[in-house]
């Protein structure tokens, strides 16, 4: 800069976007590495470590009373955490709760807090110490088995990471967001997890399925079911990614009379459970849980809520199945295992590489332990030895003691010691010259030399540390083995309800009866109840009843369309009987140029005969021509100028057809084929004109028509002798008594 440009006031300007890359890359990476995500090797975030530390150096270990946890807190704020004592003592209490730990590291005393979502009394009046498993986690930790580092202040010493006795980070979870990335980890089991890692030791090259033989997926601390299918449980464990779907678990009581209740004694992991029967209840008001007729809260120490059903009647499975869908007795818990590998690179892992980085972090605790300790006996060794020498020369060295100037150097000068050694001898006490002293002292020497030669072989074979690090997993799996009150699974694993959606759906409609009117000019509505007089009805200007049927609201409507196309509604779904109804043809992807020939209820099993005004047709599975979208299914496939004329229901073993010419013919059924979706074949000839009416009929039961009047008629086989061939054939005039109509009367659907 020039000096015409010196900044006023010594103010210097920055750039400013440098300066903020700069200083959010700065506190991006605090947030990740000191904050929101743990460490691979000990499972532990920053907060969580200083915790544990400050608690040992408070001498808070399980077998020693409690202490404030406000004195907890303010050694760890004093000393090594800058942060708020709210956010410290909030870690506090996590770590002591036993529904959000599944292996508690703080054994805390006073109000931590429940499952209801109530937050823990003030720090000033709870107390804790720490729990067997945190005394794992820091053992060694006096033995050079990790790194310190300095504090904030510089004026204290901390753990960069701790030994990590335990599996932590998959035996407790974790969860935390970072800056442009998040961890989420549940809880396991930890016997499975020391089996795991006892078999990967032995076969390194194992893979995350082989690993999945011993570890059944997340243990939540609150129990509940398991029902994510094994492919994405094994994928999410491959990768590191994916989700588990918990349920509560429940059961059915039954009461007097035929009535009975569901009793959820479990919910899913993280869900509040007051907050859980607050959104049920409101679900109930709304009437969106119409199987659903109370919810009652009988919790004390455990969970017991009670689920009343609207009706005795009502499928249980099916009951849970609508509140799975709907409330949080169904989460998912996702898996994202983010983490700090060796404390310093955030990484997505597998279960396979979590592990072994456990492992390798033990191993290295291991040799610094073994080395510290080693250094311990040479140390002793060197001291014991130099004690032998003052034994066997008691008298020399009292004398040169009394007499010499300089001692020490005279002292290794005539015994051929060394610094540490002379030190030794002249810091001995009186009371050490005792005649068995000696004994004892040549008794320590076996024993330590004994242990050193244990601890030199082991820190020069792998496989020895290897059978070591085994040894002490298996100590761990005993410790929380299967048959503890701990240690044992509390997440089962259920498989799903085959209910479908559909199911569900239906199950959660009001059944009401109601009447379904269907206008000429295609509008649609529901009277409620099933009416019979329907010369009341008002129509908009030129249109007029085209038809009508009685239904239930959980019934599906079809209709069927001059083009062959076929549209599915929900009963529950349609305008309601007030005004004139909706167009069909705004609730569904209908063409301007088609009309409705048909609407009726959905029957399943039923078969369908479709035809076209050309008379060719087939019979259809009614089960296949449910639409499930708006745009319907295409079914008959109909080629200009020809388009779909009839649906009758096929209930029987012949078919009677006439035509506009009023040449009727019957032939057998099972000449015409059942399809999905075609043409169809050739059902009645022509030379002009078109299809005017089918009936399918039973041989057995002979053919009924009505006529104008209401009278009906029943021809039998015999008497239809003359009118009987093959499908195709043009037919001849009908009986007499048949309607100049040309219709067969009224029909089903």
């Amino acid at each position: 800069m020039g000096n015409e440009l010196i900044p006023p006031n010594g103010i210097e300007g920055i750039d400013l976007r440098e300066a903020l890359e700069e200083r959010y890359l700065a506190y991006a990476l605090s947030t990740i590495m000191h904050r929101a995500l743990p460490d691979v090797r000990d499972g532990l975030k920053p907060v969580h470590r200083r915790l544990l530390y400050a608690m040992r150096l408070l001498k808070l270990d399980p077998s020693s009373g409690f202490k404030k946890c406000a004195r907890v807190v303010g050694d760890v704020i004093g000393k090594y955490h800058p942060h708020g004592d709210q956010a410290v003592y909030d870690a506090l209490v996590r770590l002591a709760q036993d529904f959000a730990q599944r292996y508690p590291l703080i054994d805390g005393q006073g109000n931590f807090g429940n499952v209801d979502g109530d937050s823990a009394a003030a720090m000033r009046y709870t107390e804790a110490r720490m729990t067997d498993t945190a005394k794992r986690l820091l053992d060694g930790l006096d033995e050079d088995a990790v790194e310190f580092r300095e504090t904030y202040d510089g004026e204290d010493k901390e753990p960069i990471v701790l030994p990590g006795g335990f599996p932590n980070l998959l035996a407790n979870g974790s969860s935390g967001i970072a800056v442009g990335m998040a961890t989420s980890i549940p809880p396991h089991n930890a016997h499975e997890l020391c089996e795991a890692s006892q078999h990967l030791i032995k076969n390194p090259d194992c893979t995350a399925a082989d690993l999945l033989k011993f570890i059944k997926g997340p243990d939540f601390p609150t129990g509940g079911l398991l029902v994510s299918d094994e492919g994405s449980i094994h994928e999410a464990y491959e990768t590191g990614r994916g989700s588990f779907r918990v349920r509560s678990r429940w059961e059915k009581e039954d009461l007097d009379r035929g009535q009975w209740q569901i009793v959820v004694t479990e919910i899913p992991y993280q869900v509040q459970k007051s907050r859980l029967i607050e959104k049920i209840a409101e679900l109930l008001i709304a009437r969106k849980l119409p199987l659903l007729d109370d919810i009652r809260d009988e919790s004390a120490e455990d969970v017991r809520v009670v689920l009343v059903p609207r009706s005795r009647n009502v499928d249980p499975n099916l009951m849970m199945e609508s509140l799975f869908k709907l409330t949080d007795l169904e989460n998912r818990f996702s898996l994202n295992m983010n983490v700090l590998s060796k404390g310093k690179v955030p990484m997505v892992m597998g279960l396979k590489q979590v592990l072994r980085e456990w492992l390798d972090h033990r191993k290295e605790v291991l040799i610094r332990r073994s080395e510290h300790r080693l250094g311990q006996i040479n140390h002793r060794l060197e001291v014991l030895d130099g004690h032998l020498v003052a034994y066997l020369n008691l008298d020399e060295v009292i004398r040169i003691i009394r007499e010499e100037d300089e001692v020490k150097p005279e002292l290794m000068r005539t015994f051929d010691l060394t610094d540490v050694q002379a030190e030794a001898i002249l810091n001995m006490r009186l009371r050490s010259l005792r005649k068995l002293e000696e004994f004892e002292i040549r008794k320590e020497h076996e024993k330590l030399s004994a242990e050193k030669e244990s601890l030199t072989k082991l820190l020069e074979s792998d496989t020895r540390q290897w059978t070591k690090i085994s040894k002490e997993i298996g100590e761990i799996s005993k410790a929380y083995g299967p048959e503890t009150l701990l240690g044992k699974r509390r997440t089962g694993q259920a498989e799903a309800s085959d209910h479908d959606l559909e199911d569900i759906y239906q199950a959660m409609i009001e059944k009401e009866p109601i009447t379904v009117i269907v206008s000429d000019k295609g509008w649609i509505r529901a009277l409620k109840g099933h009416q019979s007089e329907l010369g009341n009805l008002t129509f908009k200007q030129g249109d007029k009843l085209k038809l009508s049927f009685h239904a239930e609201t959980t019934d599906k409507i079809i209709l069927f369309t001059t083009g062959g196309k076929f549209f599915t509604l929900g009963a529950d779904k349609l305008p309601g009987g007030r005004g004139h109804g909706e167009p069909v043809r705004l609730m569904v992807d209908m063409d301007e140029s088609q009309d409705i020939i048909s609407a009726f209820v959905h029957k399943p099993g039923r078969k369908l005969m479709l035809a076209t005004t050309d008379a060719r047709g087939f019979l259809v599975e009614e089960d296949t021509v449910i639409a499930n979208t708006r745009k319907g299914k295409q079914v008959l496939n109909v080629t200009q100028p020809a388009e779909a004329s009839l649906c009758v229901e096929a209930d029987g073993d012949q078919a009677a057809i006439i035509g506009e010419n009023r040449k009727l013919l019957v032939f057998p059924l099972d000449q015409v084929t059942v399809m999905t979706r075609g043409r169809g074949v050739r059902l009645q000839r022509y030379r002009d004109g078109s299809i005017a009416d089918i009936r399918i009929f039973k041989g057995d039961d002979g053919l009924t028509w009505t006529d104008s009047s209401g009278r009906s008629f029943n021809r039998s086989m015999d008497e239809l002798t003359d009118w009987r061939g093959d499908r195709g054939q043009a037919g001849r005039l009908p009986p007499s008594g048949f309607p100049r109509s040309n219709k067969f009367g009224p029909r089903k659907p």
